[in-house]
Formats: structure tokens, C-alpha cells, sequence
């Protein structure tokens, strides 16, 4: 079993695909980063949402997009805290 899994080496982009996870899951979980954003002033229970990877998971399981480059994690972030500071 060692010798296959070093033969097949797993890395971010192993089984990068779209709608890992249906969009209903991914629109609630976004949801719920924002929600925890404003209600905690950008911070939950896994630490401070400038910092936490949740969001581009959600885009790697939902889109297969990967976000690796910060510039591009921090505008994606932006974009979807925007809308929660805009709600209010």
C-alpha cells in the first residue's frame, strides 16, 4: 500500500474537478463566512478569516478552480465579505 500511494504522490490539485459539492452546499457555507464575519468581526471558531483557507476549499470542491495565488485568494475573499458589509 506505501509503494503505491509514493508511486501516485497526492498534491492540492490531485482530483481537481467541478461540483464536488453541490452549489446549494457551497452558496450555505459561504453563507455562513459571512454571517461569522460580521457577527465576529472577521473572526470564528478556526481563527481570523483573512488567514483561513475554508473559502478557496469551497472553490477547489464547487468550481475546481484552485486558488493558490494570494492575489487572487484575497480578491475572491473581498468579493464575498463586500457582499456581507453591504447587507448591512
Amino acid at each position: 500500500m506505501v509503494k503505491a500511494a509514493q508511486k501516485h504522490k497526492t498534491s492540492c490539485k490531485t482530483g481537481v474537478k467541478k461540483n464536488l459539492i453541490s452549489r446549494t452546499v457551497f452558496e450555505r457555507e459561504l453563507e455562513l463566512c459571512r454571517n461569522l464575519f460580521c457577527e465576529n468581526g472577521g473572526t470564528c471558531g478556526w481563527g481570523k478569516c483573512e488567514q483561513c483557507g475554508v473559502i478557496p476549499l469551497l472553490y477547489k470542491l464547487h468550481s475546481g478552480i484552485l486558488l493558490e495565488d494570494t492575489k487572487d485568494i484575497k480578491s475572491v475573499k473581498d468579493k464575498i465579505f463586500r457582499k456581507s458589509r453591504d447587507a448591512e
